[in-house]
C-alpha cells in the first residue's frame, strides 16, 4: 500500500504552485554529418572515379619530365628553363594544400573535389594551347593550385565510402594509384612525345578528369556536409604566395641572371626573407593561422619534417635530372627515357603493402634507415655511369630504387605525425606536405643549376687537355679530317664529345653527392622518438 504522505514524483509539497519548467539545456553543437558507407556497384563506380582523379594528378608530376627537352626546344628555351614547366606546377601545389581545410569547409568537400577535377582539366587543355613558355608556366600554376585539394579529399571521400574495418583494404588500393602513376608517367609522356606531339601529354587528362568528375558528382553529391562560413587567414596566405613565389624565381633564375650580381636577383632574395620573417611572426600569433607553425617545436615534426622534404628534394632533384641527361647527352629518345625511368615503381607496388601492415610493429625509424641507405645505394651506383653505360646498367639501379621507395613515404610519415593528438593531424599533415613539395621544387631547380655549372667546369678542365701537345687529341682531330670533315667540323665533332663527357662527370658529382647526403639523413632520422602505432596520414605522398 503506497504511503499516503509520500511527495509527488515532482519533488512540489501538496497544493504548492507548480514551478515554471527548467530551461532546455543547450544542443550540443552539431558535427558534420555522418554517412552510411556505399555499397555494390556505387562503390566500385565510386572508388574508380576517385582513383582516376588521383592517378590523373600524380600523373602530372612525372608525365613532363621526360618531355621537357621537347617542350624546350619547341618553345625556345634551354632545358634547365623548361624544368620551370615542373617547378611552376609543384610550388603552386605546395600553396594550394594549406588551404585545402578552409576551402573543405567553406565550400564542401564533394563540391570542392568535383570543381577541382574539372578546373584541373580546363588547366590541363590551356597548357596544351600554350603558345610560349611563359604562358605555358601561368598554365601550370593554375594547374598545380587547383590541383591542391585533389589529393587529401580524394583520400576522405574513399575512407567514407568503406565501412570502418575496411578502411586499410581502401588506402592499401588508394596507394597502389599514386604507386601506379609514376611508373606510367614517364612511360606515356615519352610515347607521346615521340609519336604525337608534347601538348597531348596535357590533353590526355581531359577524358579522364571529364569522366571522373561525373562519376563522382552522380555518386557523392548527397553524401556533401555542405559549406560554411570559417575564418581565412588572407594576411598569412599572402606572405606564403610571397616568400615562396619569390624563393623559387630567385632560385629558377639566380643562374642567367649572375645570382647576387643582379639586382633582381638581390631584390627577390629580399623580399622572400623579409616576406619570410612577417609570415612566421604573423602565423604565431594569428587566431587562425593558415599553417600551424607551432609544430616545429615537437621534435618528431620538426625532424621528420625535415628529413623527409630534404629527402623528397634529393629524390625529386634526381628524377628530373636522369632523363635530361639521357636524352640530351646518351642519345635516348623520350620512349626509352621513359622505359629507363619508368620501373622505380614496380617494386614500390609489390613492398609498400607489407610496409603499411608492419609499420604500427616495427620502428619507423628502421624502416626509414632502410629507404635511405637504398637511395643511397642506387644513387651510388650511378655515381659510376659513364659515356658507356648501356640500357641495363641504367635500368638496374631504377629498378632497385623502387625498394627504396616503399619504406620512404609510409615510415616517415609515422614519425613526422607520432605524438599528435587527432585535432593536430590535419594542420601537420598540410605543413609537412607544404614543405615536402616545397623542397621538391627547390631540389629540381638546384639539380639542374648545379648540373650546368659542374658541367662549365668540368668543359673548361678537359679543354685544357686538348691541345697541339696532346697525341690523343691530334690523332682524334686528324681521323675526323681524315674521314671527310673541314677542320672546323672535326674541332666541333671534338667539342661535342667534351660536353657529353663534361655533363657525363657532372651529373655522376651529383649523383655521389645525393648518395652522402642521404646517408646523412639516416642521423637525422634517429634523432626522433616515435611511438609505435602513430597514425599514418598518406596525405599528399604524391
Amino acid at each position: 500500500m503506497a504511503d499516503s504522505h509520500a511527495l509527488p514524483a515532482s519533488g512540489a509539497l501538496p497544493g504548492a504552485p507548480t514551478p515554471p519548467p527548467p530551461p532546455p539545456a543547450p544542443a550540443a553543437p552539431a558535427g558534420p554529418p555522418v554517412f552510411a558507407p556505399l555499397k555494390g556497384a556505387q562503390l566500385v563506380m565510386g572508388t574508380v572515379a576517385l582513383s582516376l582523379a588521383t592517378f590523373m594528378n600524380v600523373l602530372d608530376t612525372s608525365i613532363a619530365n621526360v618531355s621537357i627537352p621537347a617542350i624546350a626546344g619547341d618553345m625556345g628555351v634551354s632545358p634547365a628553363q623548361g624544368t620551370w614547366v615542373i617547378t611552376s606546377f609543384a610550388v603552386a601545389n605546395a600553396i594550394s594544400v594549406p588551404l585545402t581545410g578552409w576551402l573543405t569547409q567553406r565550400f564542401g568537400q564533394v563540391r570542392l573535389f568535383t570543381a577541382s577535377v574539372l578546373l584541373f582539366v580546363l588547366a590541363s587543355w590551356l597548357c596544351g594551347l600554350a603558345p610560349n613558355i611563359a604562358t605555358l608556366i601561368a598554365f601550370r600554376v593554375l594547374q598545380g593550385l587547383v590541383a591542391g585539394p585533389m589529393i587529401p579529399l580524394s583520400q576522405t571521400l574513399l575512407l567514407a565510402s568503406y565501412p570502418r574495418a575496411k578502411a586499410g583494404t581502401a588506402m592499401a588500393m588508394w596507394a597502389m594509384t599514386v604507386l601506379v602513376a609514376p611508373v606510367a608517367g614517364p612511360l606515356l609522356g615519352g610515347w607521346i612525345t615521340d609519336n604525337i606531339s608534347w601538348p597531348w601529354i596535357f590533353y590526355i587528362n581531359i577524358p579522364v578528369g571529364l569522366l571522373a568528375a561525373a562519376l563522382t558528382w552522380s555518386i557523392y553529391r548527397s553524401r556533401d556536409p555542405g559549406p560554411r562560413r570559417v575564418p581565412l587567414d588572407v594576411i598569412g596566405l599572402v606572405l606564403l604566395v610571397l616568400f615562396v613565389g619569390a624563393m623559387q624565381i630567385m632560385i629558377d633564375m639566380g643562374k642567367e641572371l649572375d645570382w647576387f650580381e643582379s639586382g633582381e636577383i638581390i631584390l627577390l632574395a629580399v623580399v622572400a626573407v623579409v616576406s619570410f620573417m612577417f609570415f612566421v611572426a604573423w602565423e604565431l600569433t594569428d587566431k587562425h593561422p593558415i599553417v600551424e607553425i607551432r609544430l616545429f617545436a615537437r621534435r618528431n615534426f620538426v625532424a621528420g619534417t625535415m628529413a623527409l622534404s630534404i629527402a623528397y628534394g634529393l629524390f625529386f632533384g634526381n628524377v628530373v635530372l636522369l632523363p635530361l641527361w639521357l636524352q640530351q647527352y646518351m642519345g635516348y629518345t623520350a620512349t626509352w627515357a621513359g622505359l629507363a625511368t619508368a620501373p622505380v615503381g614496380i617494386l614500390a607496388i609489390v613492398l609498400s603493402p607489407w610496409v603499411g601492415k608492419n609499420v604500427s610493429r616495427i620502428d619507423p625509424r628502421k624502416l626509414a634507415t632502410v629507404a635511405f641507405v637504398g637511395f643511397a645505394a642506387v644513387l651510388w651506383m650511378r655515381s659510376h655511369f659513364n659515356t658507356q653505360a648501356d640500357f641495363m646498367t641504367i635500368l638496374i639501379p631504377t629498378l632497385l630504387q623502387g625498394a627504396a621507395m616503399a619504406f620512404f613515404f609510409i615510415p616517415l610519415q609515422a614519425i613526422v605525425f607520432s605524438g599528435l593528438s587527432p585535432q593536430q593531424t590535419p594542420s601537420a599533415a598540410g605543413l609537412s606536405n607544404f614543405v615536402r613539395i616545397t623542397a621538391g621544387a627547390i631540389g629540381t631547380s638546384l639539380f639542374t643549376t648545379v648540373w650546368e655549372s659542374r658541367a662549365a667546369l668540368h668543359h673548361a678542365q678537359l679543354t685544357e687537355v686538348i691541345n697541339t701537345g696532346n697525341d690523343t687529341a691530334m690523332a682524334t682531330l686528324q681521323q675526323f679530317m681524315a674521314s671527310g670533315m673541314s677542320r672546323e667540323q672535326a674541332l666541333a665533332s671534338i667539342d661535342r664529345l667534351i660536353n657529353q663527357q663534361a655533363y657525363t662527370l657532372a651529373v655522376t658529382d651529383l649523383f655521389y653527392l645525393s648518395a652522402a647526403l642521404f646517408f646523412v639523413l639516416v642521423g637525422v632520422i634517429w634523432l626522433t622518438r616515435p611511438t609505435l602505432g602513430a597514425a599514418v596520414d598518406a596525405g599528399g605522398a604524391h
